[in-house]
């Protein structure tokens, strides 16, 4: 069943997020796009998801979180749909707004049916079923890397479009999957009506590590393709790289959920974003291919696991009742950095003709996060 939630990751990061980057390049080029241009269809993404997670919790509780789940997986797909037939900025910015508010529907309520489904069992067992929710965006990274860069080469540049409804097609498969496996999961206990003022302080520390990270690990995502291009690597090895880093995110999510489970979310979540900093810097310092290798699956590997050990986190702080609210919450003020990340990160690279520096700003707000989880107490 988890396996099968998993579909919401791949559809609304592996696939309505993350593939961006890979599209970037030829659309920027045709396009005659800025790299603030380009920053800013990232950043209408994350204002998308931004709003998704407002009102994720309150959907919810109207439609069931199952039947929200599925309407996000439906709304991203639909916007994958329709991105490729427009060149119009002002259009694929709506486009890409739509795409984020579906996908934190399908990413957030999946998330919650995955915790509630683990509620019962032990810290190791809750990170385990998490990281297999979350590696789901992987999935749809090692899919979007093998279709779109074989796409590309076949239709010497113009082949955006046509990667673009690839995606779709992939993605109605998958909501398909998600289908299934919405109707084997358990609708999570909803808020009682004492619960609902409940003290968002209690994450603060958490909420404000996930905050750092959000605005990060997206300026990675969204530029690191187009980084790897300006140095010199071809479109073959781009999609190499590419698929190392979607395999990394399949994989990461197991390797990091005994530490997760040992340590608790937030002096977890400290770790991962220690290491996601260093791959996100890697390639700036030493820009050779092996540690554009190296930095592939440090990133990869990593930036997902930060997602469970914010779900963990929750679960041990807040009773059953709070998760759906508190995950909601949490994605919520997480897409206030996420929807700057892109849009800053590239302003900044357009005032020093560098793609590096922004990748630096990024590195230094992982390790930010990274300072600020460590304040969390959390009973354990």
């Amino acid at each position: 069943m988890v396996l099968g939630l998993a579909a919401g990751p791949l559809i609304a990061l592996g696939l309505a997020r993350f593939a961006y980057a890979l599209l970037l390049p030829p659309m920027r080029e045709e396009l005659h796009w800025t790299y603030s241009q380009a920053g800013a269809l990232n950043t209408a993404n994350a204002g998308g998801y931004l709003v998704g997670a407002v009102v994720a919790a309150s959907l919810a509780g109207r439609i069931q979180t199952r039947r929200a789940f599925l309407l996000g997986c439906l709304v991203a797909t639909l916007a994958l749909f329709a991105t490729p037939l427009t060149t119009s900025l002002p259009v694929l910015l709506v486009i890409r707004f739509l795409a984020g508010l579906g996908g934190a529907w399908a990413l957030v309520l999946g998330g919650a049916l995955v915790t509630a489904a683990g509620a019962g069992g032990s810290p190791k067992r809750a990170a385990i079923m998490l990281g297999l929710y979350y590696s789901g965006a992987g999935g749809g990274m090692t899919l979007a890397g093998v279709v779109v860069p074989w796409l590309l080469d076949r239709t010497d540049g113009a082949g955006w479009r046509p990667g673009w409804l690839a995606l779709a097609v992939i993605a109605v498969a998958a909501s398909i999957v998600a289908a299934w496996a919405a109707t084997q999961a358990h609708e999570p206990e909803q808020p009682s009506h004492t619960d609902r003022g409940w003290r968002r302080g209690r994450i603060r520390w958490l909420t404000m590590s996930y905050t750092f990270y959000g605005t990060g690990y997206i300026v990675y995502l969204t530029f690191i393709v187009a980084y790897l291009a300006e140095h010199g690597l071809s479109p073959a090895a781009v999609s190499a790289f590419y698929v190392v880093l979607g395999v990394a995110a399949m994989v990461g999510g197991f390797a990091w959920a005994p530490t997760i489970g040992r340590l608790g979310g937030s002096k977890s979540m400290s770790v991962v974003l220690v290491a996601l900093a260093v791959g996100t810097i890697l390639p700036v310092v030493a820009p050779f291919g092996w540690s554009f290798v190296l930095s592939g699956i440090l990133v990869g590997g990593s930036f997902l696991s930060v997602a469970t050990a914010m779900s963990v986190g929750v679960r041990h702080i807040l009773p059953p009742s709070l998760w759906t609210a508190a995950l909601a919450f949490a994605t919520t003020i997480f897409g206030f950095g996420q929807t700057a990340g892109p849009w800053v990160s590239g302003w900044v690279s357009d005032r020093f003709d560098d793609l590096g520096v922004g990748l630096i700003f990024a590195a230094v707000l992982l390790l930010l996060g990274a300072l600020a989880a460590l304040r969390q107490h959390e009973p354990l």
